[in-house]
C-alpha cells in the first residue's frame, strides 16, 4: 500500500459558528484507491497558506510512502529542514496527514482506529461542552448581554444543558485576553468569575461539574488570586491558569490551590507535556489531536499520564474530524477522565460530513465504523468557502490594565 494523492478543504463554519471561523480537513488516497481524512488545527496562518503546507509536507515526506509507517513518516517530519522541536505549525499540518494515515490503516483492516492503539476500553464516553449564547452567533455584538459576561444569563444555559444529559459544562468569564499577558485579574474580573460560579453551581446543584476555563491570562500572583476566588465553588479543573510557556510557573499555581489545573491545547508533542508533567503544573493533559502531533504522539502522552496520575481531557475547539479523532483516543485510553463537544455534535457544526457522531445523555457512543468513522461532504464544503481574512482564533492586541 502507498500514499498517491492529497487534497485539502477549507470550510467555513456557518452559523453559530461553533468551534471558530472555519476548518481545514484533507484526504489522503492511496494508489488502491482507500481514502482517509484529517484536520489540521492551526491558527497561526491563514488557512489557505496551511492547507498549502500541507501539499508541500505530503510532497516531500509522504507521497509513494506506505501509510502503516507512521513513526517513520512523523520523524521524517518532525525533523524536516533541521527542526526537530515542538514547532506548532509544523505540527498542526503533520497531525492532520498522520490522522488521514490512521484513517486509512483502519478502513483497510476494517477497525475503528482504537482498535489497533490497545483496544476499546471505554462503551461510552463523558462529554462537556462550553456555554454558548443559546440563539445567534458565537460571536456576540458588543456590549450585548451573553452567556459570557451574564451570570445569571450563564447559569440559564447551564441548566438547560443539564436537562438535555450533559454533566459537565464550562464557561470563562475571566476577562480578556491578550498578546501581552499574563496580566492581574481586575477587581472587576475576580468578583464576575465568583458570581459566574455561584449561580452556575446554585442552578445545577450537584448534577454538573464545573470547569473554569480562562486562556492563560494571568500571573502566577494573579491565578492565585483567581483560585482563592473560585475555589469555594468547587470546580473540576481550572483551565491554562497562566500562559503556556513555563511549566514551573504553572506548577506554582497548582500547588497553591485544590482546584486540579487542566492544561495543554496549545502545547504539541510529547516532549512539551513531558514538561508538563515532569513541573507537576497540570493534572488534567488537554490535548488537540489536530495539534499536538496526531493519534500515536497522543496516545504516548497519554501513556506518559498513566505514570504521574494524570488523566486526559482531549480538547476541541475546531471542526469534527478532529472531535473523530479525539473519541478514537479517548475510547482506548484508560486515564480518559472527559471529552469536549460542540454542543450535542448536530446543526450546522456537522454540515461538513455525511456522517454523524452519537451523543446520548450526556455521553459520546465510540463508532464502530473503520478507520475515524466519518466522511467528508465535499458538496456541503463546497458550498460554504471560507472568505474572511480572519485566524481561527484572535487574542486582544492592547494591555489589559485596571
Amino acid at each position: 500500500m502507498r500514499l498517491d494523492r492529497i487534497e485539502t478543504f477549507v470550510f467555513g463554519n456557518p452559523p453559530p459558528r461553533h468551534g471558530g471561523r472555519y476548518f481545514i480537513f484533507v484526504r489522503l488516497t492511496t494508489a488502491c484507491g482507500i481514502t482517509g481524512v484529517g484536520e489540521i488545527y492551526n491558527a497561526t496562518f491563514g488557512p489557505d497558506l496551511v492547507a498549502a503546507m500541507a501539499v508541500d509536507m505530503f510532497a516531500r515526506q509522504f507521497d509513494g510512502a506506505d501509510p502503516h509507517h507512521i513513526e517513520r513518516l512523523w520523524r521524517q517530519s518532525y525533523g524536516a529542514g533541521f527542526t526537530q522541536r515542538p514547532d506548532v505549525t509544523v505540527m498542526g499540518v503533520l497531525s492532520g496527514l498522520e490522522m488521514a494515515c490512521w484513517d486509512i490503516i483502519g478502513k483497510a483492516a476494517d477497525q475503528p482506529v482504537y482498535q489497533l492503539l490497545g483496544g476499546r476500553v471505554h462503551d461510552r464516553l463523558r462529554s462537556y461542552s462550553y456555554l454558548y449564547p443559546p440563539e445567534g452567533d458565537v460571536y456576540p455584538e458588543p456590549g450585548a448581554p451573553s452567556v459570557y459576561d451574564d451570570p445569571d444569563l450563564a447559569a440559564g444555559v447551564a441548566a438547560q444543558m443539564v436537562e438535555r444529559g450533559f454533566t459537565a459544562v464550562k464557561f470563562d468569564p475571566a476577562g480578556p485576553y491578550s498578546i501581552h499577558d499574563g496580566h492581574q485579574p481586575r477587581r472587576a474580573d475576580l468578583a464576575r468569575s465568583e458570581l459566574f460560579c455561584r449561580r452556575i453551581r446554585e442552578a445545577v446543584g450537584d448534577r454538573a461539574d464545573l470547569l473554569f476555563g480562562t486562556h492563560g491570562q494571568f500571573t502566577v500572583s494573579g491565578a492565585k488570586r483567581m483560585a482563592r476566588h473560585i475555589e469555594p465553588h468547587d470546580p473540576l479543573w481550572f483551565e491554562e491558569p497562566v500562559p503556556p510557556e513555563n511549566p514551573a510557573d504553572m506548577a506554582e499555581v497548582a500547588r497553591f490551590t485544590s482546584i486540579p489545573v487542566a492544561a495543554g491545547e496549545r502545547l504539541c508533542t510529547k516532549h512539551e507535556f513531558a514538561r508538563l508533567l515532569e513541573a507537576g503544573a497540570a493534572s488534567i493533559l488537554q490535548m488537540n489531536l489536530g495539534r499536538v502531533g496526531g493519534l500515536l504522539e497522543a496516545k504516548k502522552i497519554a501513556g506518559m499520564a498513566e505514570t504521574r496520575q494524570a488523566q486526559i481531557a482531549p480538547h476541541l475547539y475546531c471542526g469534527p474530524v478532529v472531535a473523530a479523532a479525539n473519541i478514537q483516543l479517548a475510547t482506548c485510553s484508560p486515564n480518559f477522565l472527559i471529552l469536549e463537544s460542540i454542543g450535542t455534535f448536530d446543526g450546522p457544526y456537522m454540515s461538513c460530513l455525511k456522517t454523524g457522531i452519537t451523543w446520548e445523555d450526556g455521553y459520546v457512543i465510540p463508532s464502530r465504523a473503520p478507520g475515524l468513522g466519518v466522511e467528508l461532504d465535499d458538496a456541503a464544503i463546497a458550498a460554504l468557502p471560507y472568505r474572511g481574512d480572519e485566524l481561527h482564533l484572535t487574542m486582544a492586541t492592547d494591555p489589559v490594565v485596571p
